[in-house]
């Protein structure tokens, strides 16, 4: 029951209206890329199309009470983490980043919904073009 996120990418790629800047798809299907058993989202390098899934995002999904605010903020953050790939921004070292790439939904808790001083520093320069 899993659905592949770049075949998603895709479909919202179709129907993405000419006014539209960026699009980014959140659904609670569980999503997956062939080179890995799930991703928490992913986004279109530079491009105006990403998806996020709130599945894995959940407590619930470990089998832990709910957390409404922690799921916000998990949300937040991975839609952040997407549209930062949009706009050119790669994985980042700094744990703290929100373009850290995320393994587990511990690695989401660590990070800050912020860019280092690095990042902003690229997407400064990104949007000087």
């Amino acid at each position: 029951n899993q659905y592949h996120s770049s075949k998603i990418l895709i479909k919202l790629k179709e129907i993405k209206s000419e006014e539209a800047v960026k699009i980014l798809g959140v659904t609670e299907l569980d999503l997956f890329i062939p080179i890995l058993t799930f991703v928490f989202g992913e986004a279109q390098f530079k491009g105006d199309i990403s998806v996020i899934s709130t599945l894995r995002l959940g407590n619930q999904f470990y089998g832990l009470p709910e957390d409404t605010k922690l799921l916000t903020e998990r949300i937040c953050k991975e839609a952040v983490h997407e549209l930062g790939h949009n706009f050119g921004l790669l994985h980042c070292d700094d744990y703290r980043c929100v373009m850290k790439s995320s393994t587990y939904v511990e690695d989401i808790d660590i990070k800050s919904i912020g860019l280092c001083p690095a990042c902003k520093e690229i997407l400064e320069k990104i949007k000087q073009y």
